[in-house]
């Protein structure tokens, strides 16, 4: 039995799941239970003009586009924006984003009927997908049905190259079967033309190319009005396990008044954030409370999504969630862009050349665990003028490595010649 022949087997054997998979998820996050069709193919209304497709799987993904999005709306004017997405989440963040001028809908699942009728449908003149999503039979269809197809932005961990290993042969087809690709680091191009990509170009990190929104900065300027004079450390985008060690951190951060701001990564999680909280007796409030914190306030929860750049602009000292325990990190350019003083964890290798960088700068400083975070927070809040050095630096380092934006629009180019 080929790999091919595998692959598809094991999709018809998983379709039970799926639809389990949805109905679970939809008990937290409703949305999930919506347009269930469009994830196997099933569109209402079709484009009146060419198409230029592309994917991102999920909110991180979407926002990293932005700037491309933006450059190809302008550049090809003649052609309709189709956007997709996996998750609920990174379809509100289109919309938010994109609503009023793209079309925003779910990529189907792999299935080659499914991937068929999509492709039928809006029959795109060009694709793009973001980052690692490699869907083999949507590759291959492309490639049969003549339309080019760029990974942009592509970043491949050690980690992850190495799970992609484990099925070589579909890897491989799939990788060789892109029309080019745009990798964010020299390692992540090196690991990609291991796995069998061709025409691989190292275009750096479209994140640091988002512009952040003015009304994000004012509402930061809100947040700050609402917080008082007190210091403010972030803890932003946490993950499942890391709140419980953040906790732990807070008092042995002798810092006068400190208020933290913990803004889990998923929204399903923040009630569940909320009763730690009330377990551990702490006093909290939530972003979505009206009127001023209380004066004992402890926490504020963050339960508010597509705002992380107004917090980021009203903390002092933010650090970076899914760092402590091994999820690899979250996005921390957003936060070198605001010129905020950075603190991550060892695992960052979903951004390592990033994290790396960063250090090397002076914009950010990567500890071991929850007791070394305690202790380097409580150093930088009682140090003003080392804050002031790092939230430079992270200004300097995140205008030093934008351009991936152009370069990137180059490569679309010579794909998709202008009209």
């Amino acid at each position: 039995m080929t790999w091919r022949l595998a692959y598809r087997l094991l999709l018809w054997l998983l379709l039970p799941w799926v639809f389990m998979h949805l109905w679970w998820r939809g008990r937290r996050q409703p949305a999930y239970r919506e347009h269930i069709g469009e994830r196997f193919g099933w569109y209402r209304s079709k484009p009146a003009h060419p198409v230029i497709w592309l994917h991102a799987v999920s909110v991180g993904e979407t926002r990293a586009a932005e700037p491309l999005v933006r450059s190809l709306a302008a550049r090809y004017p003649g052609y309709e924006l189709l956007l997709t997405q996996m998750t609920p989440t990174g379809r509100e963040a289109a919309q938010q984003l994109f609503g009023g001028s793209a079309t925003i809908v779910y990529l189907p699942y792999d299935y080659p009927d499914a991937v068929a009728r999509f492709l039928a449908h809006f029959m795109p003149s060009l694709g793009i997908l973001m980052e690692t999503e490699i869907w083999f039979n949507m590759v291959t269809a492309c490639r049969r049905s003549g339309i080019p197809l760029l990974l942009a932005n592509a970043r491949l961990s050690e980690k992850s190259a190495r799970g992609y290993d484990l099925v070589a042969p579909l890897t491989r087809a799939a990788l060789a079967a892109l029309t080019a690709v745009s990798a964010q680091t020299r390692e992540d191009a090196e690991r990609l033309v291991h796995l069998g990509a061709r025409d691989v170009e190292v275009t750096g990190n479209l994140k640091f190319d988002v512009a952040l929104a003015p009304e994000m900065l004012a509402l930061g300027t809100v947040f700050k009005q609402r917080i008082g004079q007190r210091p403010v450390f972030l803890a932003a985008s946490t993950r499942e396990g890391e709140e419980e060690l953040v906790l732990d951190a807070l008092p042995q951060i002798r810092t006068k008044d400190l208020l933290l701001v913990l803004v889990p990564r998923h929204p399903q999680r923040f009630d569940e954030v909320a009763a730690l909280l009330a377990r551990r007796n702490l006093s909290y409030a939530r972003r979505s409370d009206p009127g001023a914190l209380p004066p004992d306030c402890q926490v504020l929860l963050g339960d508010s999504m597509g705002e992380m750049p107004a917090y980021y602009a009203a903390c002092d000292l933010a650090f970076i969630g899914g760092s402590l325990l091994p999820y690899g990190g979250q996005n921390l350019i957003e936060a070198c862009a605001v010129g905020r003083p950075l603190l991550f964890g060892r695992h960052m290798y979903n951004f390592a050349e990033a994290s790396r960088l960063a250090v090397e700068a002076g914009a950010a400083i990567q500890i071991a665990d929850a007791a070394m975070l305690a202790e380097r927070a409580g150093e930088l809040l009682a140090d003003p003028a080392a804050l002031a050095r790092m939230s430079q630096a992270a200004l300097v380092f995140s205008r030093a490595h934008q351009g991936a934006t152009a370069r990137n629009l180059e490569i679309c180019e010579r794909l998709l010649p202008p009209p």
